[in-house]
């Protein structure tokens, strides 16, 4: 009951490595889990700081019911100017707690856990929207963390992909992550210096960017039956969502804190665009045509966190992973 243990980062990602396509299966559980009113996701907090305005800490308290029964918190924060100097945009905790009795049980590394949920999150709304898993040509803009965890999971999920391309406003990044698709993930892939060009050569986007606003804004940029992944959530200006098919992850979370789909709401003042959520999408409530771009956007859910932290948690403490810090808690008695 009183056991505290805490698991590395570079655990996490060891965990994480080995077990990408379980993932997305438990990502996908936790979507139908969470349809069902089987969970308690409050809104986000944002700390922000007046001498940095594009940086913040979020707060994402969370239960998951079902089989998981599991409360937490995951503390994470993004100071894109860390990319500045070859420091990754994110860093973060998170706390798993004992849903019987409230007391924590587990201290995570989460940047890792957070990009596998996002990434895992992408790939289940891609074979969602298209069962073949295969794509001619998939482009990343953003040749990040998130971009990098987002093609692994791909490759892990035996899509078949006649070519990656990589567009990042500085060429390094997207010679980086270029390298490392053709050399250890094995897929053909190639720098893409011009954003527009690429885009409309691809099938499918993949947006994972630190944008915290729209610079994609001209109406026909993408095409009917094209796919984009709305990762990073600010790219995508509101007339190209209000002519697209649009799925989201919770409507209400999602429209919020001045997202794609969030501006589109402010400045039409309706919904209509919206087209449902992914879990209608998986139980087939709802489903969306080619005649126009489809776009999901997911505002992340902290019920993906606890998901995929449990499992990262329970199969790091099977292979004797984790680190048990003995007399964490001061008191375990009243008196």
């Amino acid at each position: 009951m009183f056991d505290f243990h805490v698991v590395s980062g570079e655990t996490a990602r060891r965990v994480i490595g080995r077990s990408r396509s379980r993932i997305v299966d438990e990502v996908r559980d936790t979507y139908l889990t969470h349809d069902l009113g089987d969970s308690v996701n409050p809104n986000s907090y944002f700390l922000r700081f007046p001498d940095k305005p594009d940086s913040r800490i979020i707060a994402l308290p969370a239960y998951l019911g079902g089989r998981h029964s599991v409360a937490g918190i995951k503390w994470i924060a993004s100071f894109p100017a860390n990319i500045q100097r070859s420091v990754p945009r994110a860093s973060a905790v998170l706390l798993l707690n004992d849903y019987e009795t409230g007391y924590p049980f587990a201290c995570l590394e989460a940047a890792q856990i957070s990009a596998a949920r996002t990434a895992a999150s992408a790939v289940l709304a891609a074979e969602t929207f298209g069962a073949a898993r295969s794509a001619r040509r998939l482009l990343v803009i953003g040749a990040g963390v998130i971009a990098r965890n987002i093609l692994e999971f791909f490759v892990d999920r035996d899509w078949q992909i006649d070519e990656v391309l990589v567009h990042d406003q500085d060429p390094r990044y997207a010679e980086s992550l270029t390298e490392y698709v053709s050399g250890t993930l094995g897929r053909e892939a190639r720098t893409a210096p011009d954003r527009d060009k690429a885009i409309a050569e691809a099938d499918l986007v993949v947006l994972a960017t630190t944008a915290a606003e729209p610079y994609l804004t001209r109406p026909g940029t993408f095409a009917p039956g094209q796919l984009v992944l709305n990762i990073s959530l600010r790219d995508i200006g509101p007339e190209i969502i209000a002519d697209s098919y649009n799925i989201l992850d919770d409507i209400d979370h999602c429209l919020t804190a001045n997202t794609s789909p969030h501006l589109a709401e402010q400045k039409y003042g309706h919904r209509d665009f919206i087209n449902g959520t992914l879990s209608d999408m998986i139980r087939g409530r709802r489903r969306v045509m080619r005649d126009r771009p489809v776009i999901f956007s997911p505002f992340g859910l902290g019920v993906l966190d606890l998901a995929v932290g449990a499992f990262v948690y329970h199969a790091a403490l099977e292979d004797k992973e984790t680190t048990a810090i003995e007399g964490f808690f001061g008191e375990t008695t009243r008196w």
